[in-house]
């Protein structure tokens, strides 16, 4: 575990000193592209290189990534990368995979079933190519036309406008709010280091609470909770979680006062 910076961004020097101290035991690096928390890109080219400086693997997590940033695996020479399709305004349950054809054609699945082998024998099975192997049984057709379907729309936009649109709104967020007392947004101020994610930590708050009340009182829908990193409150003794604001090419500057606006009313009122 690479232990970040103050401001949450991640620390680069300390990553490099670990894989000193590994050695050669180092097999795989895994890591996020973009921090679901916080909204702080990594330094994934970077970090790839000196992954395989020491022969290992290096494995990216995209879902938080991919829907908002250009995405090039060849340019930032890594070895995996998986995404969620639901955060590509696609359906839930499906997900992609890329990876190295190579270390894919290498790797076994970790169940069988119709179509991840090309023959078998009692006592052996010759798996099929890669991807077959692994999509075992039959699958799930609407969801992959629906996922091709949001893979396109997506396709046509400029990811690099998506990612300074989200920005700005973040920006217009962040200048709103960061006066309240009560709270505290966790990375760096500058919204430009945080994309379009704006996660508060709302101290005694309760964070639930607020979240239902901007959606009964704006229709402002937000996350609230621990958001899967369970691991990193519970060390910094945040027990009652964040708040969550994510902006998206679909969204308005007025839906970013909107959320501003009424999130510090809720704030001040509970105070």
């Amino acid at each position: 575990i690479v232990e970040s910076n103050p401001d949450n961004t991640f620390n680069l020097e300390i990553f490099e000193q670990l894989c000193e101290e590994v050695g050669d035991r180092l097999k795989m690096v895994s890591l996020s592209q973009v921090g679901n928390l916080d909204g702080i890109s990594i330094p994934i080219k970077k970090i790839a290189k000196i992954t395989h400086q020491y022969d290992a693997l290096i494995a990216v997590d995209g879902a938080q990534s991919t829907p908002h940033m250009r995405v090039d695996v060849q340019d930032l020479d890594i070895d995996f990368i998986s995404f969620s399709i639901h955060k590509m305004c696609g359906p839930s349950g499906m997900g992609g995979l890329w990876g190295r054809y190579e270390l894919l054609d290498s790797l076994r699945s970790i169940q069988s079933g119709g179509q991840t082998v090309e023959t078998s024998h009692y006592d052996s099975i010759k798996w099929a190519a890669p991807p077959s192997k692994f999509e075992g049984g039959l699958g799930n057709f609407a969801g992959m036309i629906a996922s091709g379907k949001a893979i396109d729309y997506l396709s046509k936009l400029d990811m690099n406008t998506v990612h300074e649109h989200e920005i700005k709104l973040n920006k217009i967020i962040t200048n709103k709010i960061k006066h309240l007392d009560a709270i505290e947004i966790i990375g760096p101020e500058d919204a430009s280091h945080r994309g379009g994610i704006c996660s508060i930590l709302m101290g005694d708050l309760p964070s639930h609470d607020i979240a239902i009340l901007l959606d009964e009182a704006a229709g402002v829908m937000v996350r609230s909770g621990q958001h899967c990193v369970h691991s990193w409150f519970n060390a910094r003794g945040h027990v009652n979680g964040s708040l969550r604001a994510s902006a998206y090419f679909y969204n308005t500057e007025e839906d970013a006062n909107l959320f501003a606006d009424t999130f510090t009313e809720a704030v001040e009122a509970f105070g």
